[in-house]
């Protein structure tokens, strides 16, 4: 096998389920070293909380845990109550300031660390703006970032060209999108392309290993937490580490891309700077995604 390649999770965890789904996939794929976890939006502590639980959990708690720029927040942080629920051993954990840690760890392997960001871009800005050199020295950033509704729907904007939506959870400042986009170090972007549902809980949580477990907890905080989404949650954020890992799953296009004022992410003409997934393989992520999840043995 392939030396693993370094990554740093950022992500929102906490709200919505897609999180969850997503770092079981990475905490189950042999491609990917995490080097930590950062966490995104709202109160991070909170976030970094859950993951403490969540990591120990599965037996990954020494995987660094760094809580990023707290926010307001408007969202329902469905699954606070499993945060709130840290085991005793947990609570003491200090955990370190997001910017300052993804900094020292890019400084600390320059040219190697892939970010992977499936949260609001507050961490990303930051860190841009406190050294953009060193944010530069990632080897790239997949992210989940925009909703290309053109590739689902058949439609496109003018020109002819695929209609990115960002309204996704991945951006909601226009200046932060703004910053990452013009660092050039995007392999991937606009992931939300054709995502794929979970079968629900009876197929997917029914292996009793450490991990589904959690995920069983989670999804039910999840489902008591929010109205008005349907039982099998859409499972956008677990693309992006898919990408990470299996580029093949959602091959991507070379596009330019902005992000105006109010944070929409635009298509334009001119030199590429990102590689925008408009279309993934659904059969093969969710093959890849179940198998992993489960792979960790059953009752």
């Amino acid at each position: 096998m392939a030396t693993p390649q370094l990554a740093i999770l950022d992500t929102d965890i906490g709200d919505d389920i897609d999180d969850a789904f997503a770092l079981g996939l990475a905490l189950r794929s042999p491609e990917l070293r995490l080097l930590g976890i950062t966490t995104a939006y709202g109160d991070t502590e909170l976030r970094a909380r859950l993951l403490d639980r969540y990591l120990a959990a599965v037996g990954q708690a020494d995987i660094p845990v760094a809580a990023g720029v707290a926010t307001a927040h408007s969202n329902v942080f469905t699954q606070a109550a499993y945060a709130r629920q840290t085991p005793d051993s947990e609570q003491a954990k200090k955990h370190p300031d997001a910017v300052e840690f993804l900094l020292s760890q890019i400084r600390a392997h320059p040219g190697q660390i892939t970010l992977i960001a499936i949260g609001p871009l507050f961490n990303i800005q930051a860190t841009i703006e406190r050294d953009p050199a060193t944010f530069r020295q990632l080897k790239r950033v997949v992210m989940m970032a925009a909703a290309s509704t053109g590739a689902t729907t058949g439609g496109t904007g003018s020109g002819g060209q695929p209609t990115l939506n960002g309204t996704s959870t991945a951006i909601r400042r226009g200046e932060g999108a703004a910053g990452c986009w013009s660092s050039g170090l995007h392999d991937a972007a606009g992931l939300d392309a054709d995502p794929s549902r979970s079968q629900g809980p009876g197929s997917d949580f029914s292996h009793g290993s450490p991990l589904t477990d959690q995920l069983t907890l989670l999804y039910h905080q999840w489902m008591a937490g929010s109205e008005g989404h349907p039982i099998t949650p859409t499972l956008f954020d677990p693309v992006a580490v898919a990408y990470a890992i299996h580029p093949e799953l959602c091959p991507a296009t070379p596009m330019r891309v902005e992000v105006d004022d109010k944070g929409f992410t635009l298509p334009v003409q001119g030199i590429p700077n990102a590689q925008v997934c408009l279309k993934s393989d659904e059969s093969g992520f969710l093959e890849l995604l179940l198998d992993r999840i489960a792979k960790d043995g059953s009752r």
